[in-house]
């Protein structure tokens, strides 16, 4: 048999038909493969035979019982009841809803049976009502034994899915291993076929240690790892070198308020490098909150308008974009450089002069939203483009945004995200990696202090004098709405608080709210029309409020230490000293303790993601899964920290042909072929 077999649609299953296909498609399964990767979470110990005087009323259990009397009662709605027996006791086999031929042949009078299913007790008798399992003595050893349990959703039983799990497991194809035999062995690994049995057939698909998962999150790595390398090849492809003379970005330096930190001096020093080489940059700037990512990306925009080409920089809201332009506007305020901004609220008439500039080669740099990169726009001679704060691009979408340019447009991405170093290079594998680690000498560290909530009234006077000394104000909650399951704070209801202690001063945006009404009140924020902005955590990634000075964070211990860095950094942007303040609720588990006690004694964004994912573990990193940062299905940085370097380190430093079949057969399996396919760049 073809391994072909496992690229085909479940429906071509025996027993898989419309109905079956729809449920399993509710649950992602749709392709043979899916059925494979779907492994057991844990399993139903049907393993022993219980006399009838030894059943626990509520346990899975199973019996071997003899048949003594089927009762089909005539009248509707009353249940069938087949009345079986041992030599210790008694016990009712309960139907509803089932037909009489089929149970007469499932339980033949005075015959032995298997029977395994949940034991009630009803009318002083056990019953088990529509049990799992009725099975002969000849079949004994398909039912009395540890079955596997797989997450499963309406419509699906155990016994089905099983039927249908067990026949994919025992018809997959012996698989030529895209691994050497000798590499297998000597890194503790299992072979390919071998690892998968032993998933579905043992303990192993529950243990993320077992060498056959090890060997699964292997496999896995490696196809991501093979994307961003394949990814990485045809995006850094011969260009023109740009030849940057530099007279422009050091007149501007010169004129900068602050000097440059070694660590901007070096990430720009990186970049230059690339606009100067000919091979295209594909880099990303990895810089923690207000670490002065933006100047560096404008010294190094003066260098590429400087050797004859367009710019273009995109951000993430019409309000960043915005900041960038009023930013680029005082930087460039001595040169010659023609700079548009381009946004949603663009007046017709002056976006159709925008983009005739832009085709005309008048327009030196563009800045603009996400927009910038539609078919519509064209570029006379772009060189450059830079996307601020998409953390949210997966590969194939990067690939895709660096065929916009052309072969001689450089892309550089921004981040302030801070990843942890085990997950660097599988999510930016196919790009540079810069990372600017020092804070500019003009930023003070903000004060960081926790309180108890119940001594919230504390606040009030603080808050009161900050806005006499025109200072503004973050109050962060975690839900928008109350919810009597959750012992968390409401926004709604925080406002109103607020509000009434200080009114009309007060503005709220969550992330229920459309995207015009959100900018209008971040606007009047931002224009100091309100001096509290009370918000859900849609306010963490990158708008600079230089003004805000305060932020208050309640039920700062729900929050991951990321997050709430995250949150700490939108306020001590501007020449004040910024404060932030941890309220959180008695009772604080150890965790959330060493959390605070952690962000209280650091404001390094790199240190406090590591120690974030130590203490949180990758899947509970909830700032990574709202960034889509969490791509693994098996892998985790944390558990399996070796095999990431492992992975790393086969594919990086093997030549490998990604098209020889049993690469192909392993992108497949993973759902990267597609990715890779992207097209030429």
């Amino acid at each position: 048999m073809k391994k072909d077999f496992i690229f085909n649609d479940v429906n071509k299953l025996k027993g898989v038909g419309a109905q079956l296909s729809k449920y399993l498609k509710k649950k992602k399964i749709e392709k043979v493969k899916d059925i494979i990767l779907n492994l057991p979470y844990s399993e139903t110990d049907r393993s022993k035979l219980y006399k009838l005087n030894e059943l626990e009323v509520g346990k899975i259990q199973s019996i071997k019982v003899i048949v003594k009397k089927l009762n089909f009662p005539r009248v509707r709605n009353l249940p069938n009841t087949i009345k079986c027996e041992d030599e210790t006791g008694k016990i009712n086999i309960t139907y509803f809803n089932s037909r009489e031929g089929y149970l007469r042949k499932l339980f033949p009078l005075n015959e032995w049976v298997i029977v395994s299913g949940k034991i009630n007790y009803f009318n002083k008798n056990y019953q088990i009502t529509n049990p799992d399992y009725v099975t002969t003595l000849d079949n004994k050893d398909y039912v009395v034994k540890n079955i596997p349990k797989y997450n499963l959703t309406k419509g699906i039983n155990e016994k089905k899915y099983r039927s249908i799990s067990e026949q994919v497991i025992n018809q997959i194809p012996s698989i030529t291993d895209w691994l050497d035999e000798d590499y297998i062995n000597k890194h503790n690994l299992l072979g390919w076929n071998l690892s998968i049995n032993k998933l579905h057939k043992s303990k192993d698909g529950k243990n993320n240690l077992s060498k056959s998962f090890r060997r699964l999150v292997f496999d896995e790595l490696c196809a991501n790892f093979f994307t961003l390398s394949e990814s990485r090849k045809r995006i850094k492809k011969n260009k023109l070198s740009k030849k940057i003379i530099k007279e422009k970005s050091n007149f501007i330096e010169k004129r900068l308020p602050f000097s440059l930190t070694k660590s901007q001096e070096k990430v720009l020093s990186e970049i230059n490098e690339d606009l100067n080489s000919e091979k295209r940059m594909f880099r990303i700037i990895q810089g923690d909150v207000g670490s002065g990512k933006t100047i560096v990306s404008l010294l190094a925009i003066s260098n590429v308008i400087e050797s004859g080409y367009q710019c273009a920089l995109m951000g993430p809201t019409e309000i960043l974009a915005k900041q960038h332009f009023e930013l680029a506007k005082k930087i460039y305020k001595d040169t010659n450089f023609k700079i548009d901004l381009l946004t949603g609220k663009t007046e017709i008439k002056e976006r159709k002069k925008i983009l005739e500039n832009l085709e005309k080669g008048k327009t030196n740099l563009i800045i603009g939203t996400h927009s910038l990169f539609q078919k519509k726009i064209n570029f006379r001679k772009l060189g450059l483009a830079i996307i601020d704060e998409q953390h949210k691009f997966g590969v194939k979408q990067r690939s895709e945004l660096a065929k916009k340019g052309g072969n001689n447009c450089d892309v550089l991405l921004m981040s302030a995200t801070p990843i942890p170093r085990t997950m660097m290079m599988s999510l930016y594998g196919d790009m540079d990696i810069s990372k600017i680690t020092e804070k500019p000498n003009n930023r003070k560290k903000i004060n960081t202090i926790s309180k108890p909530e119940k001594k919230v009234n504390e606040l009030w006077p603080f808050l009161k004098k900050q806005i006499l000394n025109k200072n503004q104000i973050f109050w962060v909650c975690p839900l928008i709405e109350e919810s009597s399951f959750l012992d968390f704070s409401s926004a709604k209801k925080k406002f109103d608080l607020i509000n009434k202690k200080f009114p009309n001063q007060v503005g709220l945006i969550h992330g229920a709210l459309d995207k015009n009404e959100k900018e209008i009140v971040l606007k009047k924020f931002l224009d100091k029309k309100i001096s509290i902005l009370v918000s859900t955590t849609v306010i963490e990634v990158g708008i600079d409020f230089p003004n805000a000075n305060l932020i208050v964070i309640e039920n700062a211990n729900k929050f991951g230490l990321a997050q709430l860095h995250q949150l700490r950094g939108r306020v001590g942007r501007g020449e004040k000293q910024g404060t932030c303040v941890l309220l959180f609720k008695d009772g604080l588990s150890k965790n959330a303790i060493k959390r605070i006690k952690i962000l209280k004694s650091s404001d390094d964004g790199f240190y406090i993601a590591e120690e974030d994912l130590k203490l949180r573990g990758f899947g509970d990193l909830i700032g990574y899964q709202q960034s889509g940062i969490k791509n693994f299905r098996f892998a985790d940085p944390v558990i399996h920290e070796d095999l990431f370097k492992l992975a790393e380190k086969y594919v990086f430093s093997n030549e490998i042909n990604i098209n020889e079949d049993k690469y192909s057969f392993l992108l497949k399996l993973f759902d990267r072929a597609e990715i890779i396919n992207v097209g030429e760049i």
